[in-house]
């Protein structure tokens, strides 16, 4: 096994800090989901989050003119992004947190088939393993061990709803690489967010004008501020910072961690533990990072 460089290392940790901060998402998100439009917040939670990144990159010298050539790929990739964050709120509507992070943890599979489509990046043995793994996990905690519901495929709204979001991010993931020209994280993550703007507030400025903004509850506005700052603007740039570092099947593998941080989130909150059957699901999806991790040539 080769030793991993200081950039792919540096590309883990950054994929690590993002599976944490995504995985709030779903534990606030699933409390505020019901409370606002998902077409308001998601419309809000982009101008803050290209704010926030804009100011992030004008202080450390990294955005400049020339980091906007061909702005058409900004609005592909902000598109991609958009369609993601307004179905993951869709769904949860309906669905749970912890199912809908396990269906979020099949973005490696679809991630490696995209990869390959686009830039042919091929599976060894043992990542094709690991994803098998991982997507078994995923649809155990989906299906909530229930053997007999996975044969029928009883799969709730909301995380059918959810999938298609998540097929959305896993491409996004794949076009970072495919797209960037040599601009920095934070530029092209800000490019992003401005593009998603510019794609989704036309699309939301309905619910924003229809909200009564005095009845919004408190919890709406921390789930805003969560999402705008970490689970947006953050997470954009630390997945652009590591797709350019590492393939996009590895940086989707640490969607495989999101189940395990949404069950400590949830605790944290105050909400019920998960049964142990599920538990057992999420299990294997750590077993699939483990082994996406050990595979390093």
């Amino acid at each position: 096994m080769n030793r991993p460089d200081a950039a792919a290392l540096r590309g883990h940790a950054a994929m690590l800090a993002f599976s944490a901060a995504v995985a709030g998402s779903f534990s606030l998100g699933a409390r505020a989901a019901p409370l606002i439009d998902p077409a308001a917040i998601t419309a809000l939670r982009f101008p803050i989050g290209a704010v926030i990144l804009a100011v992030a990159a004008r202080a450390t010298g990294r955005l400049s003119v020339s980091d906007f050539r061909a702005p058409w790929r900004y609005l592909v990739l902000g598109g991609l992004m958009a369609i993601y964050f307004v179905l993951m709120f869709e769904g949860l509507r309906t669905a749970a947190p912890i199912p809908t992070a396990a269906v979020f943890t099949l973005t490696p599979v679809i991630a490696a088939g995209f990869g390959w489509l686009i830039l042919r990046q091929r599976l060894t043995g043992r990542m094709a393993l690991a994803l098998a793994v991982g997507a078994a996990g995923a649809l155990w905690v989906i299906f909530r061990g229930d053997l007999a519901a996975l044969l029928r495929l009883e799969i709730g709204q909301g995380e059918e709803i959810y999938f298609w979001g998540c097929a959305a991010h896993a491409l996004y993931a794949v076009m970072v690489r495919r797209l960037n020209r040599g601009e920095g994280a934070l530029a092209f993550a800000f490019g992003t967010m401005a593009a998603g703007t510019v794609v989704l507030l036309p699309w939301g400025a309905p619910a924003l004008a229809a909200l009564d903004w005095g009845a919004v509850p408190g919890i709406v506005w921390l789930t805003l501020a969560y999402i705008s700052i970490a689970a947006t603007a953050g997470s954009t740039a630390l997945v652009q910072y590591a797709a350019l570092r590492l393939p996009a099947s590895k940086v989707m593998a640490y969607t495989y961690l999101v189940p395990s941080w949404v069950i400590l989130w949830e605790l944290a909150l105050g909400g019920p533990r998960p049964p142990e059957l599920v538990t057992v699901g999420v299990a294997l999806t750590v077993v699939a990072l483990l082994l996406l991790l050990k595979d390093q040539r």
